[in-house]
C-alpha cells in the first residue's frame, strides 16, 4: 500500500492533494515574504487614511500559504469548490472594507487573498478566523485557515454574516 493511503494528514485527502498540487507541504514557512507583504501593508493607507492590520495570526497564514494558487479537484458538494490565489495585496485597496469589516466583528481583519473567479476578496482575523467579501456579501468560511481552505476546496457552502 502507499504510504501516503494510511498515513494521517492535517487535512482531508482532497483537500491535502489540492495544496500539495499548489506546492505546499507541512513545513512550508516563508516568513522573509511573509514580512514583505506586512510591510507593505502596514505602508499603506487609503485616500482617506485608512490603515491595514497586521497581527501574527495573519502573518502566520502568509508565511505558510502565501503565494499560492489552489485550484481544486472534484467537484464541490454544496457549492462550487473555489481555486484561491492566497497573497494579500489583493486585498491592498481596500483597508476600509476589512477595518469595517473588523468593527462588525469586533477584532481586526487582514487580507489573505482572493477568489480567483469571483475576485472576491479573502480575510483572516486576529482569531485566526477566515472570512469572504464579494458583491453578494460577507462569508463565514471557518474558525481557521485550515477548515477555511477545506471548506473552500471541498465546495462547502459557507456561512452569511448577518449585520449587526
Amino acid at each position: 500500500m502507499h504510504p501516503d493511503r494510511t498515513s494521517t494528514t492535517r487535512f482531508p485527502v482532497p483537500v491535502d492533494a489540492a495544496l500539495r498540487a499548489a506546492g505546499w507541504q507541512p513545513g512550508r514557512w516563508d516568513i522573509k515574504q511573509a514580512e514583505i507583504w506586512a510591510d507593505t501593508l502596514r505602508d499603506h493607507t487609503s485616500p482617506a487614511g485608512h490603515r491595514h492590520a497586521v497581527f501574527p495570526a495573519a502573518v502566520e497564514a502568509w508565511a505558510e500559504f502565501g503565494g499560492l494558487t489552489i485550484a481544486p479537484t472534484g467537484p464541490g458538494r454544496q457549492v462550487a469548490p473555489i481555486t484561491v490565489h492566497l497573497d494579500p495585496l489583493h486585498g491592498l485597496h481596500l483597508a476600509r472594507t476589512l477595518a469595517d469589516l473588523g468593527r462588525a466583528l469586533d477584532t481586526d481583519v487582514a487580507p489573505l487573498g482572493t477568489e480567483t473567479d469571483t475576485q472576491g476578496i479573502l480575510a483572516i482575523d486576529a482569531e485566526g478566523r477566515v472570512y469572504a467579501l464579494d458583491h453578494t456579501g460577507d462569508w463565514y468560511l471557518g474558525p481557521d485557515i485550515d477548515q477555511a481552505l477545506g471548506a473552500l476546496t471541498a465546495g462547502i457552502e459557507p456561512v452569511r454574516l448577518t449585520a449587526g
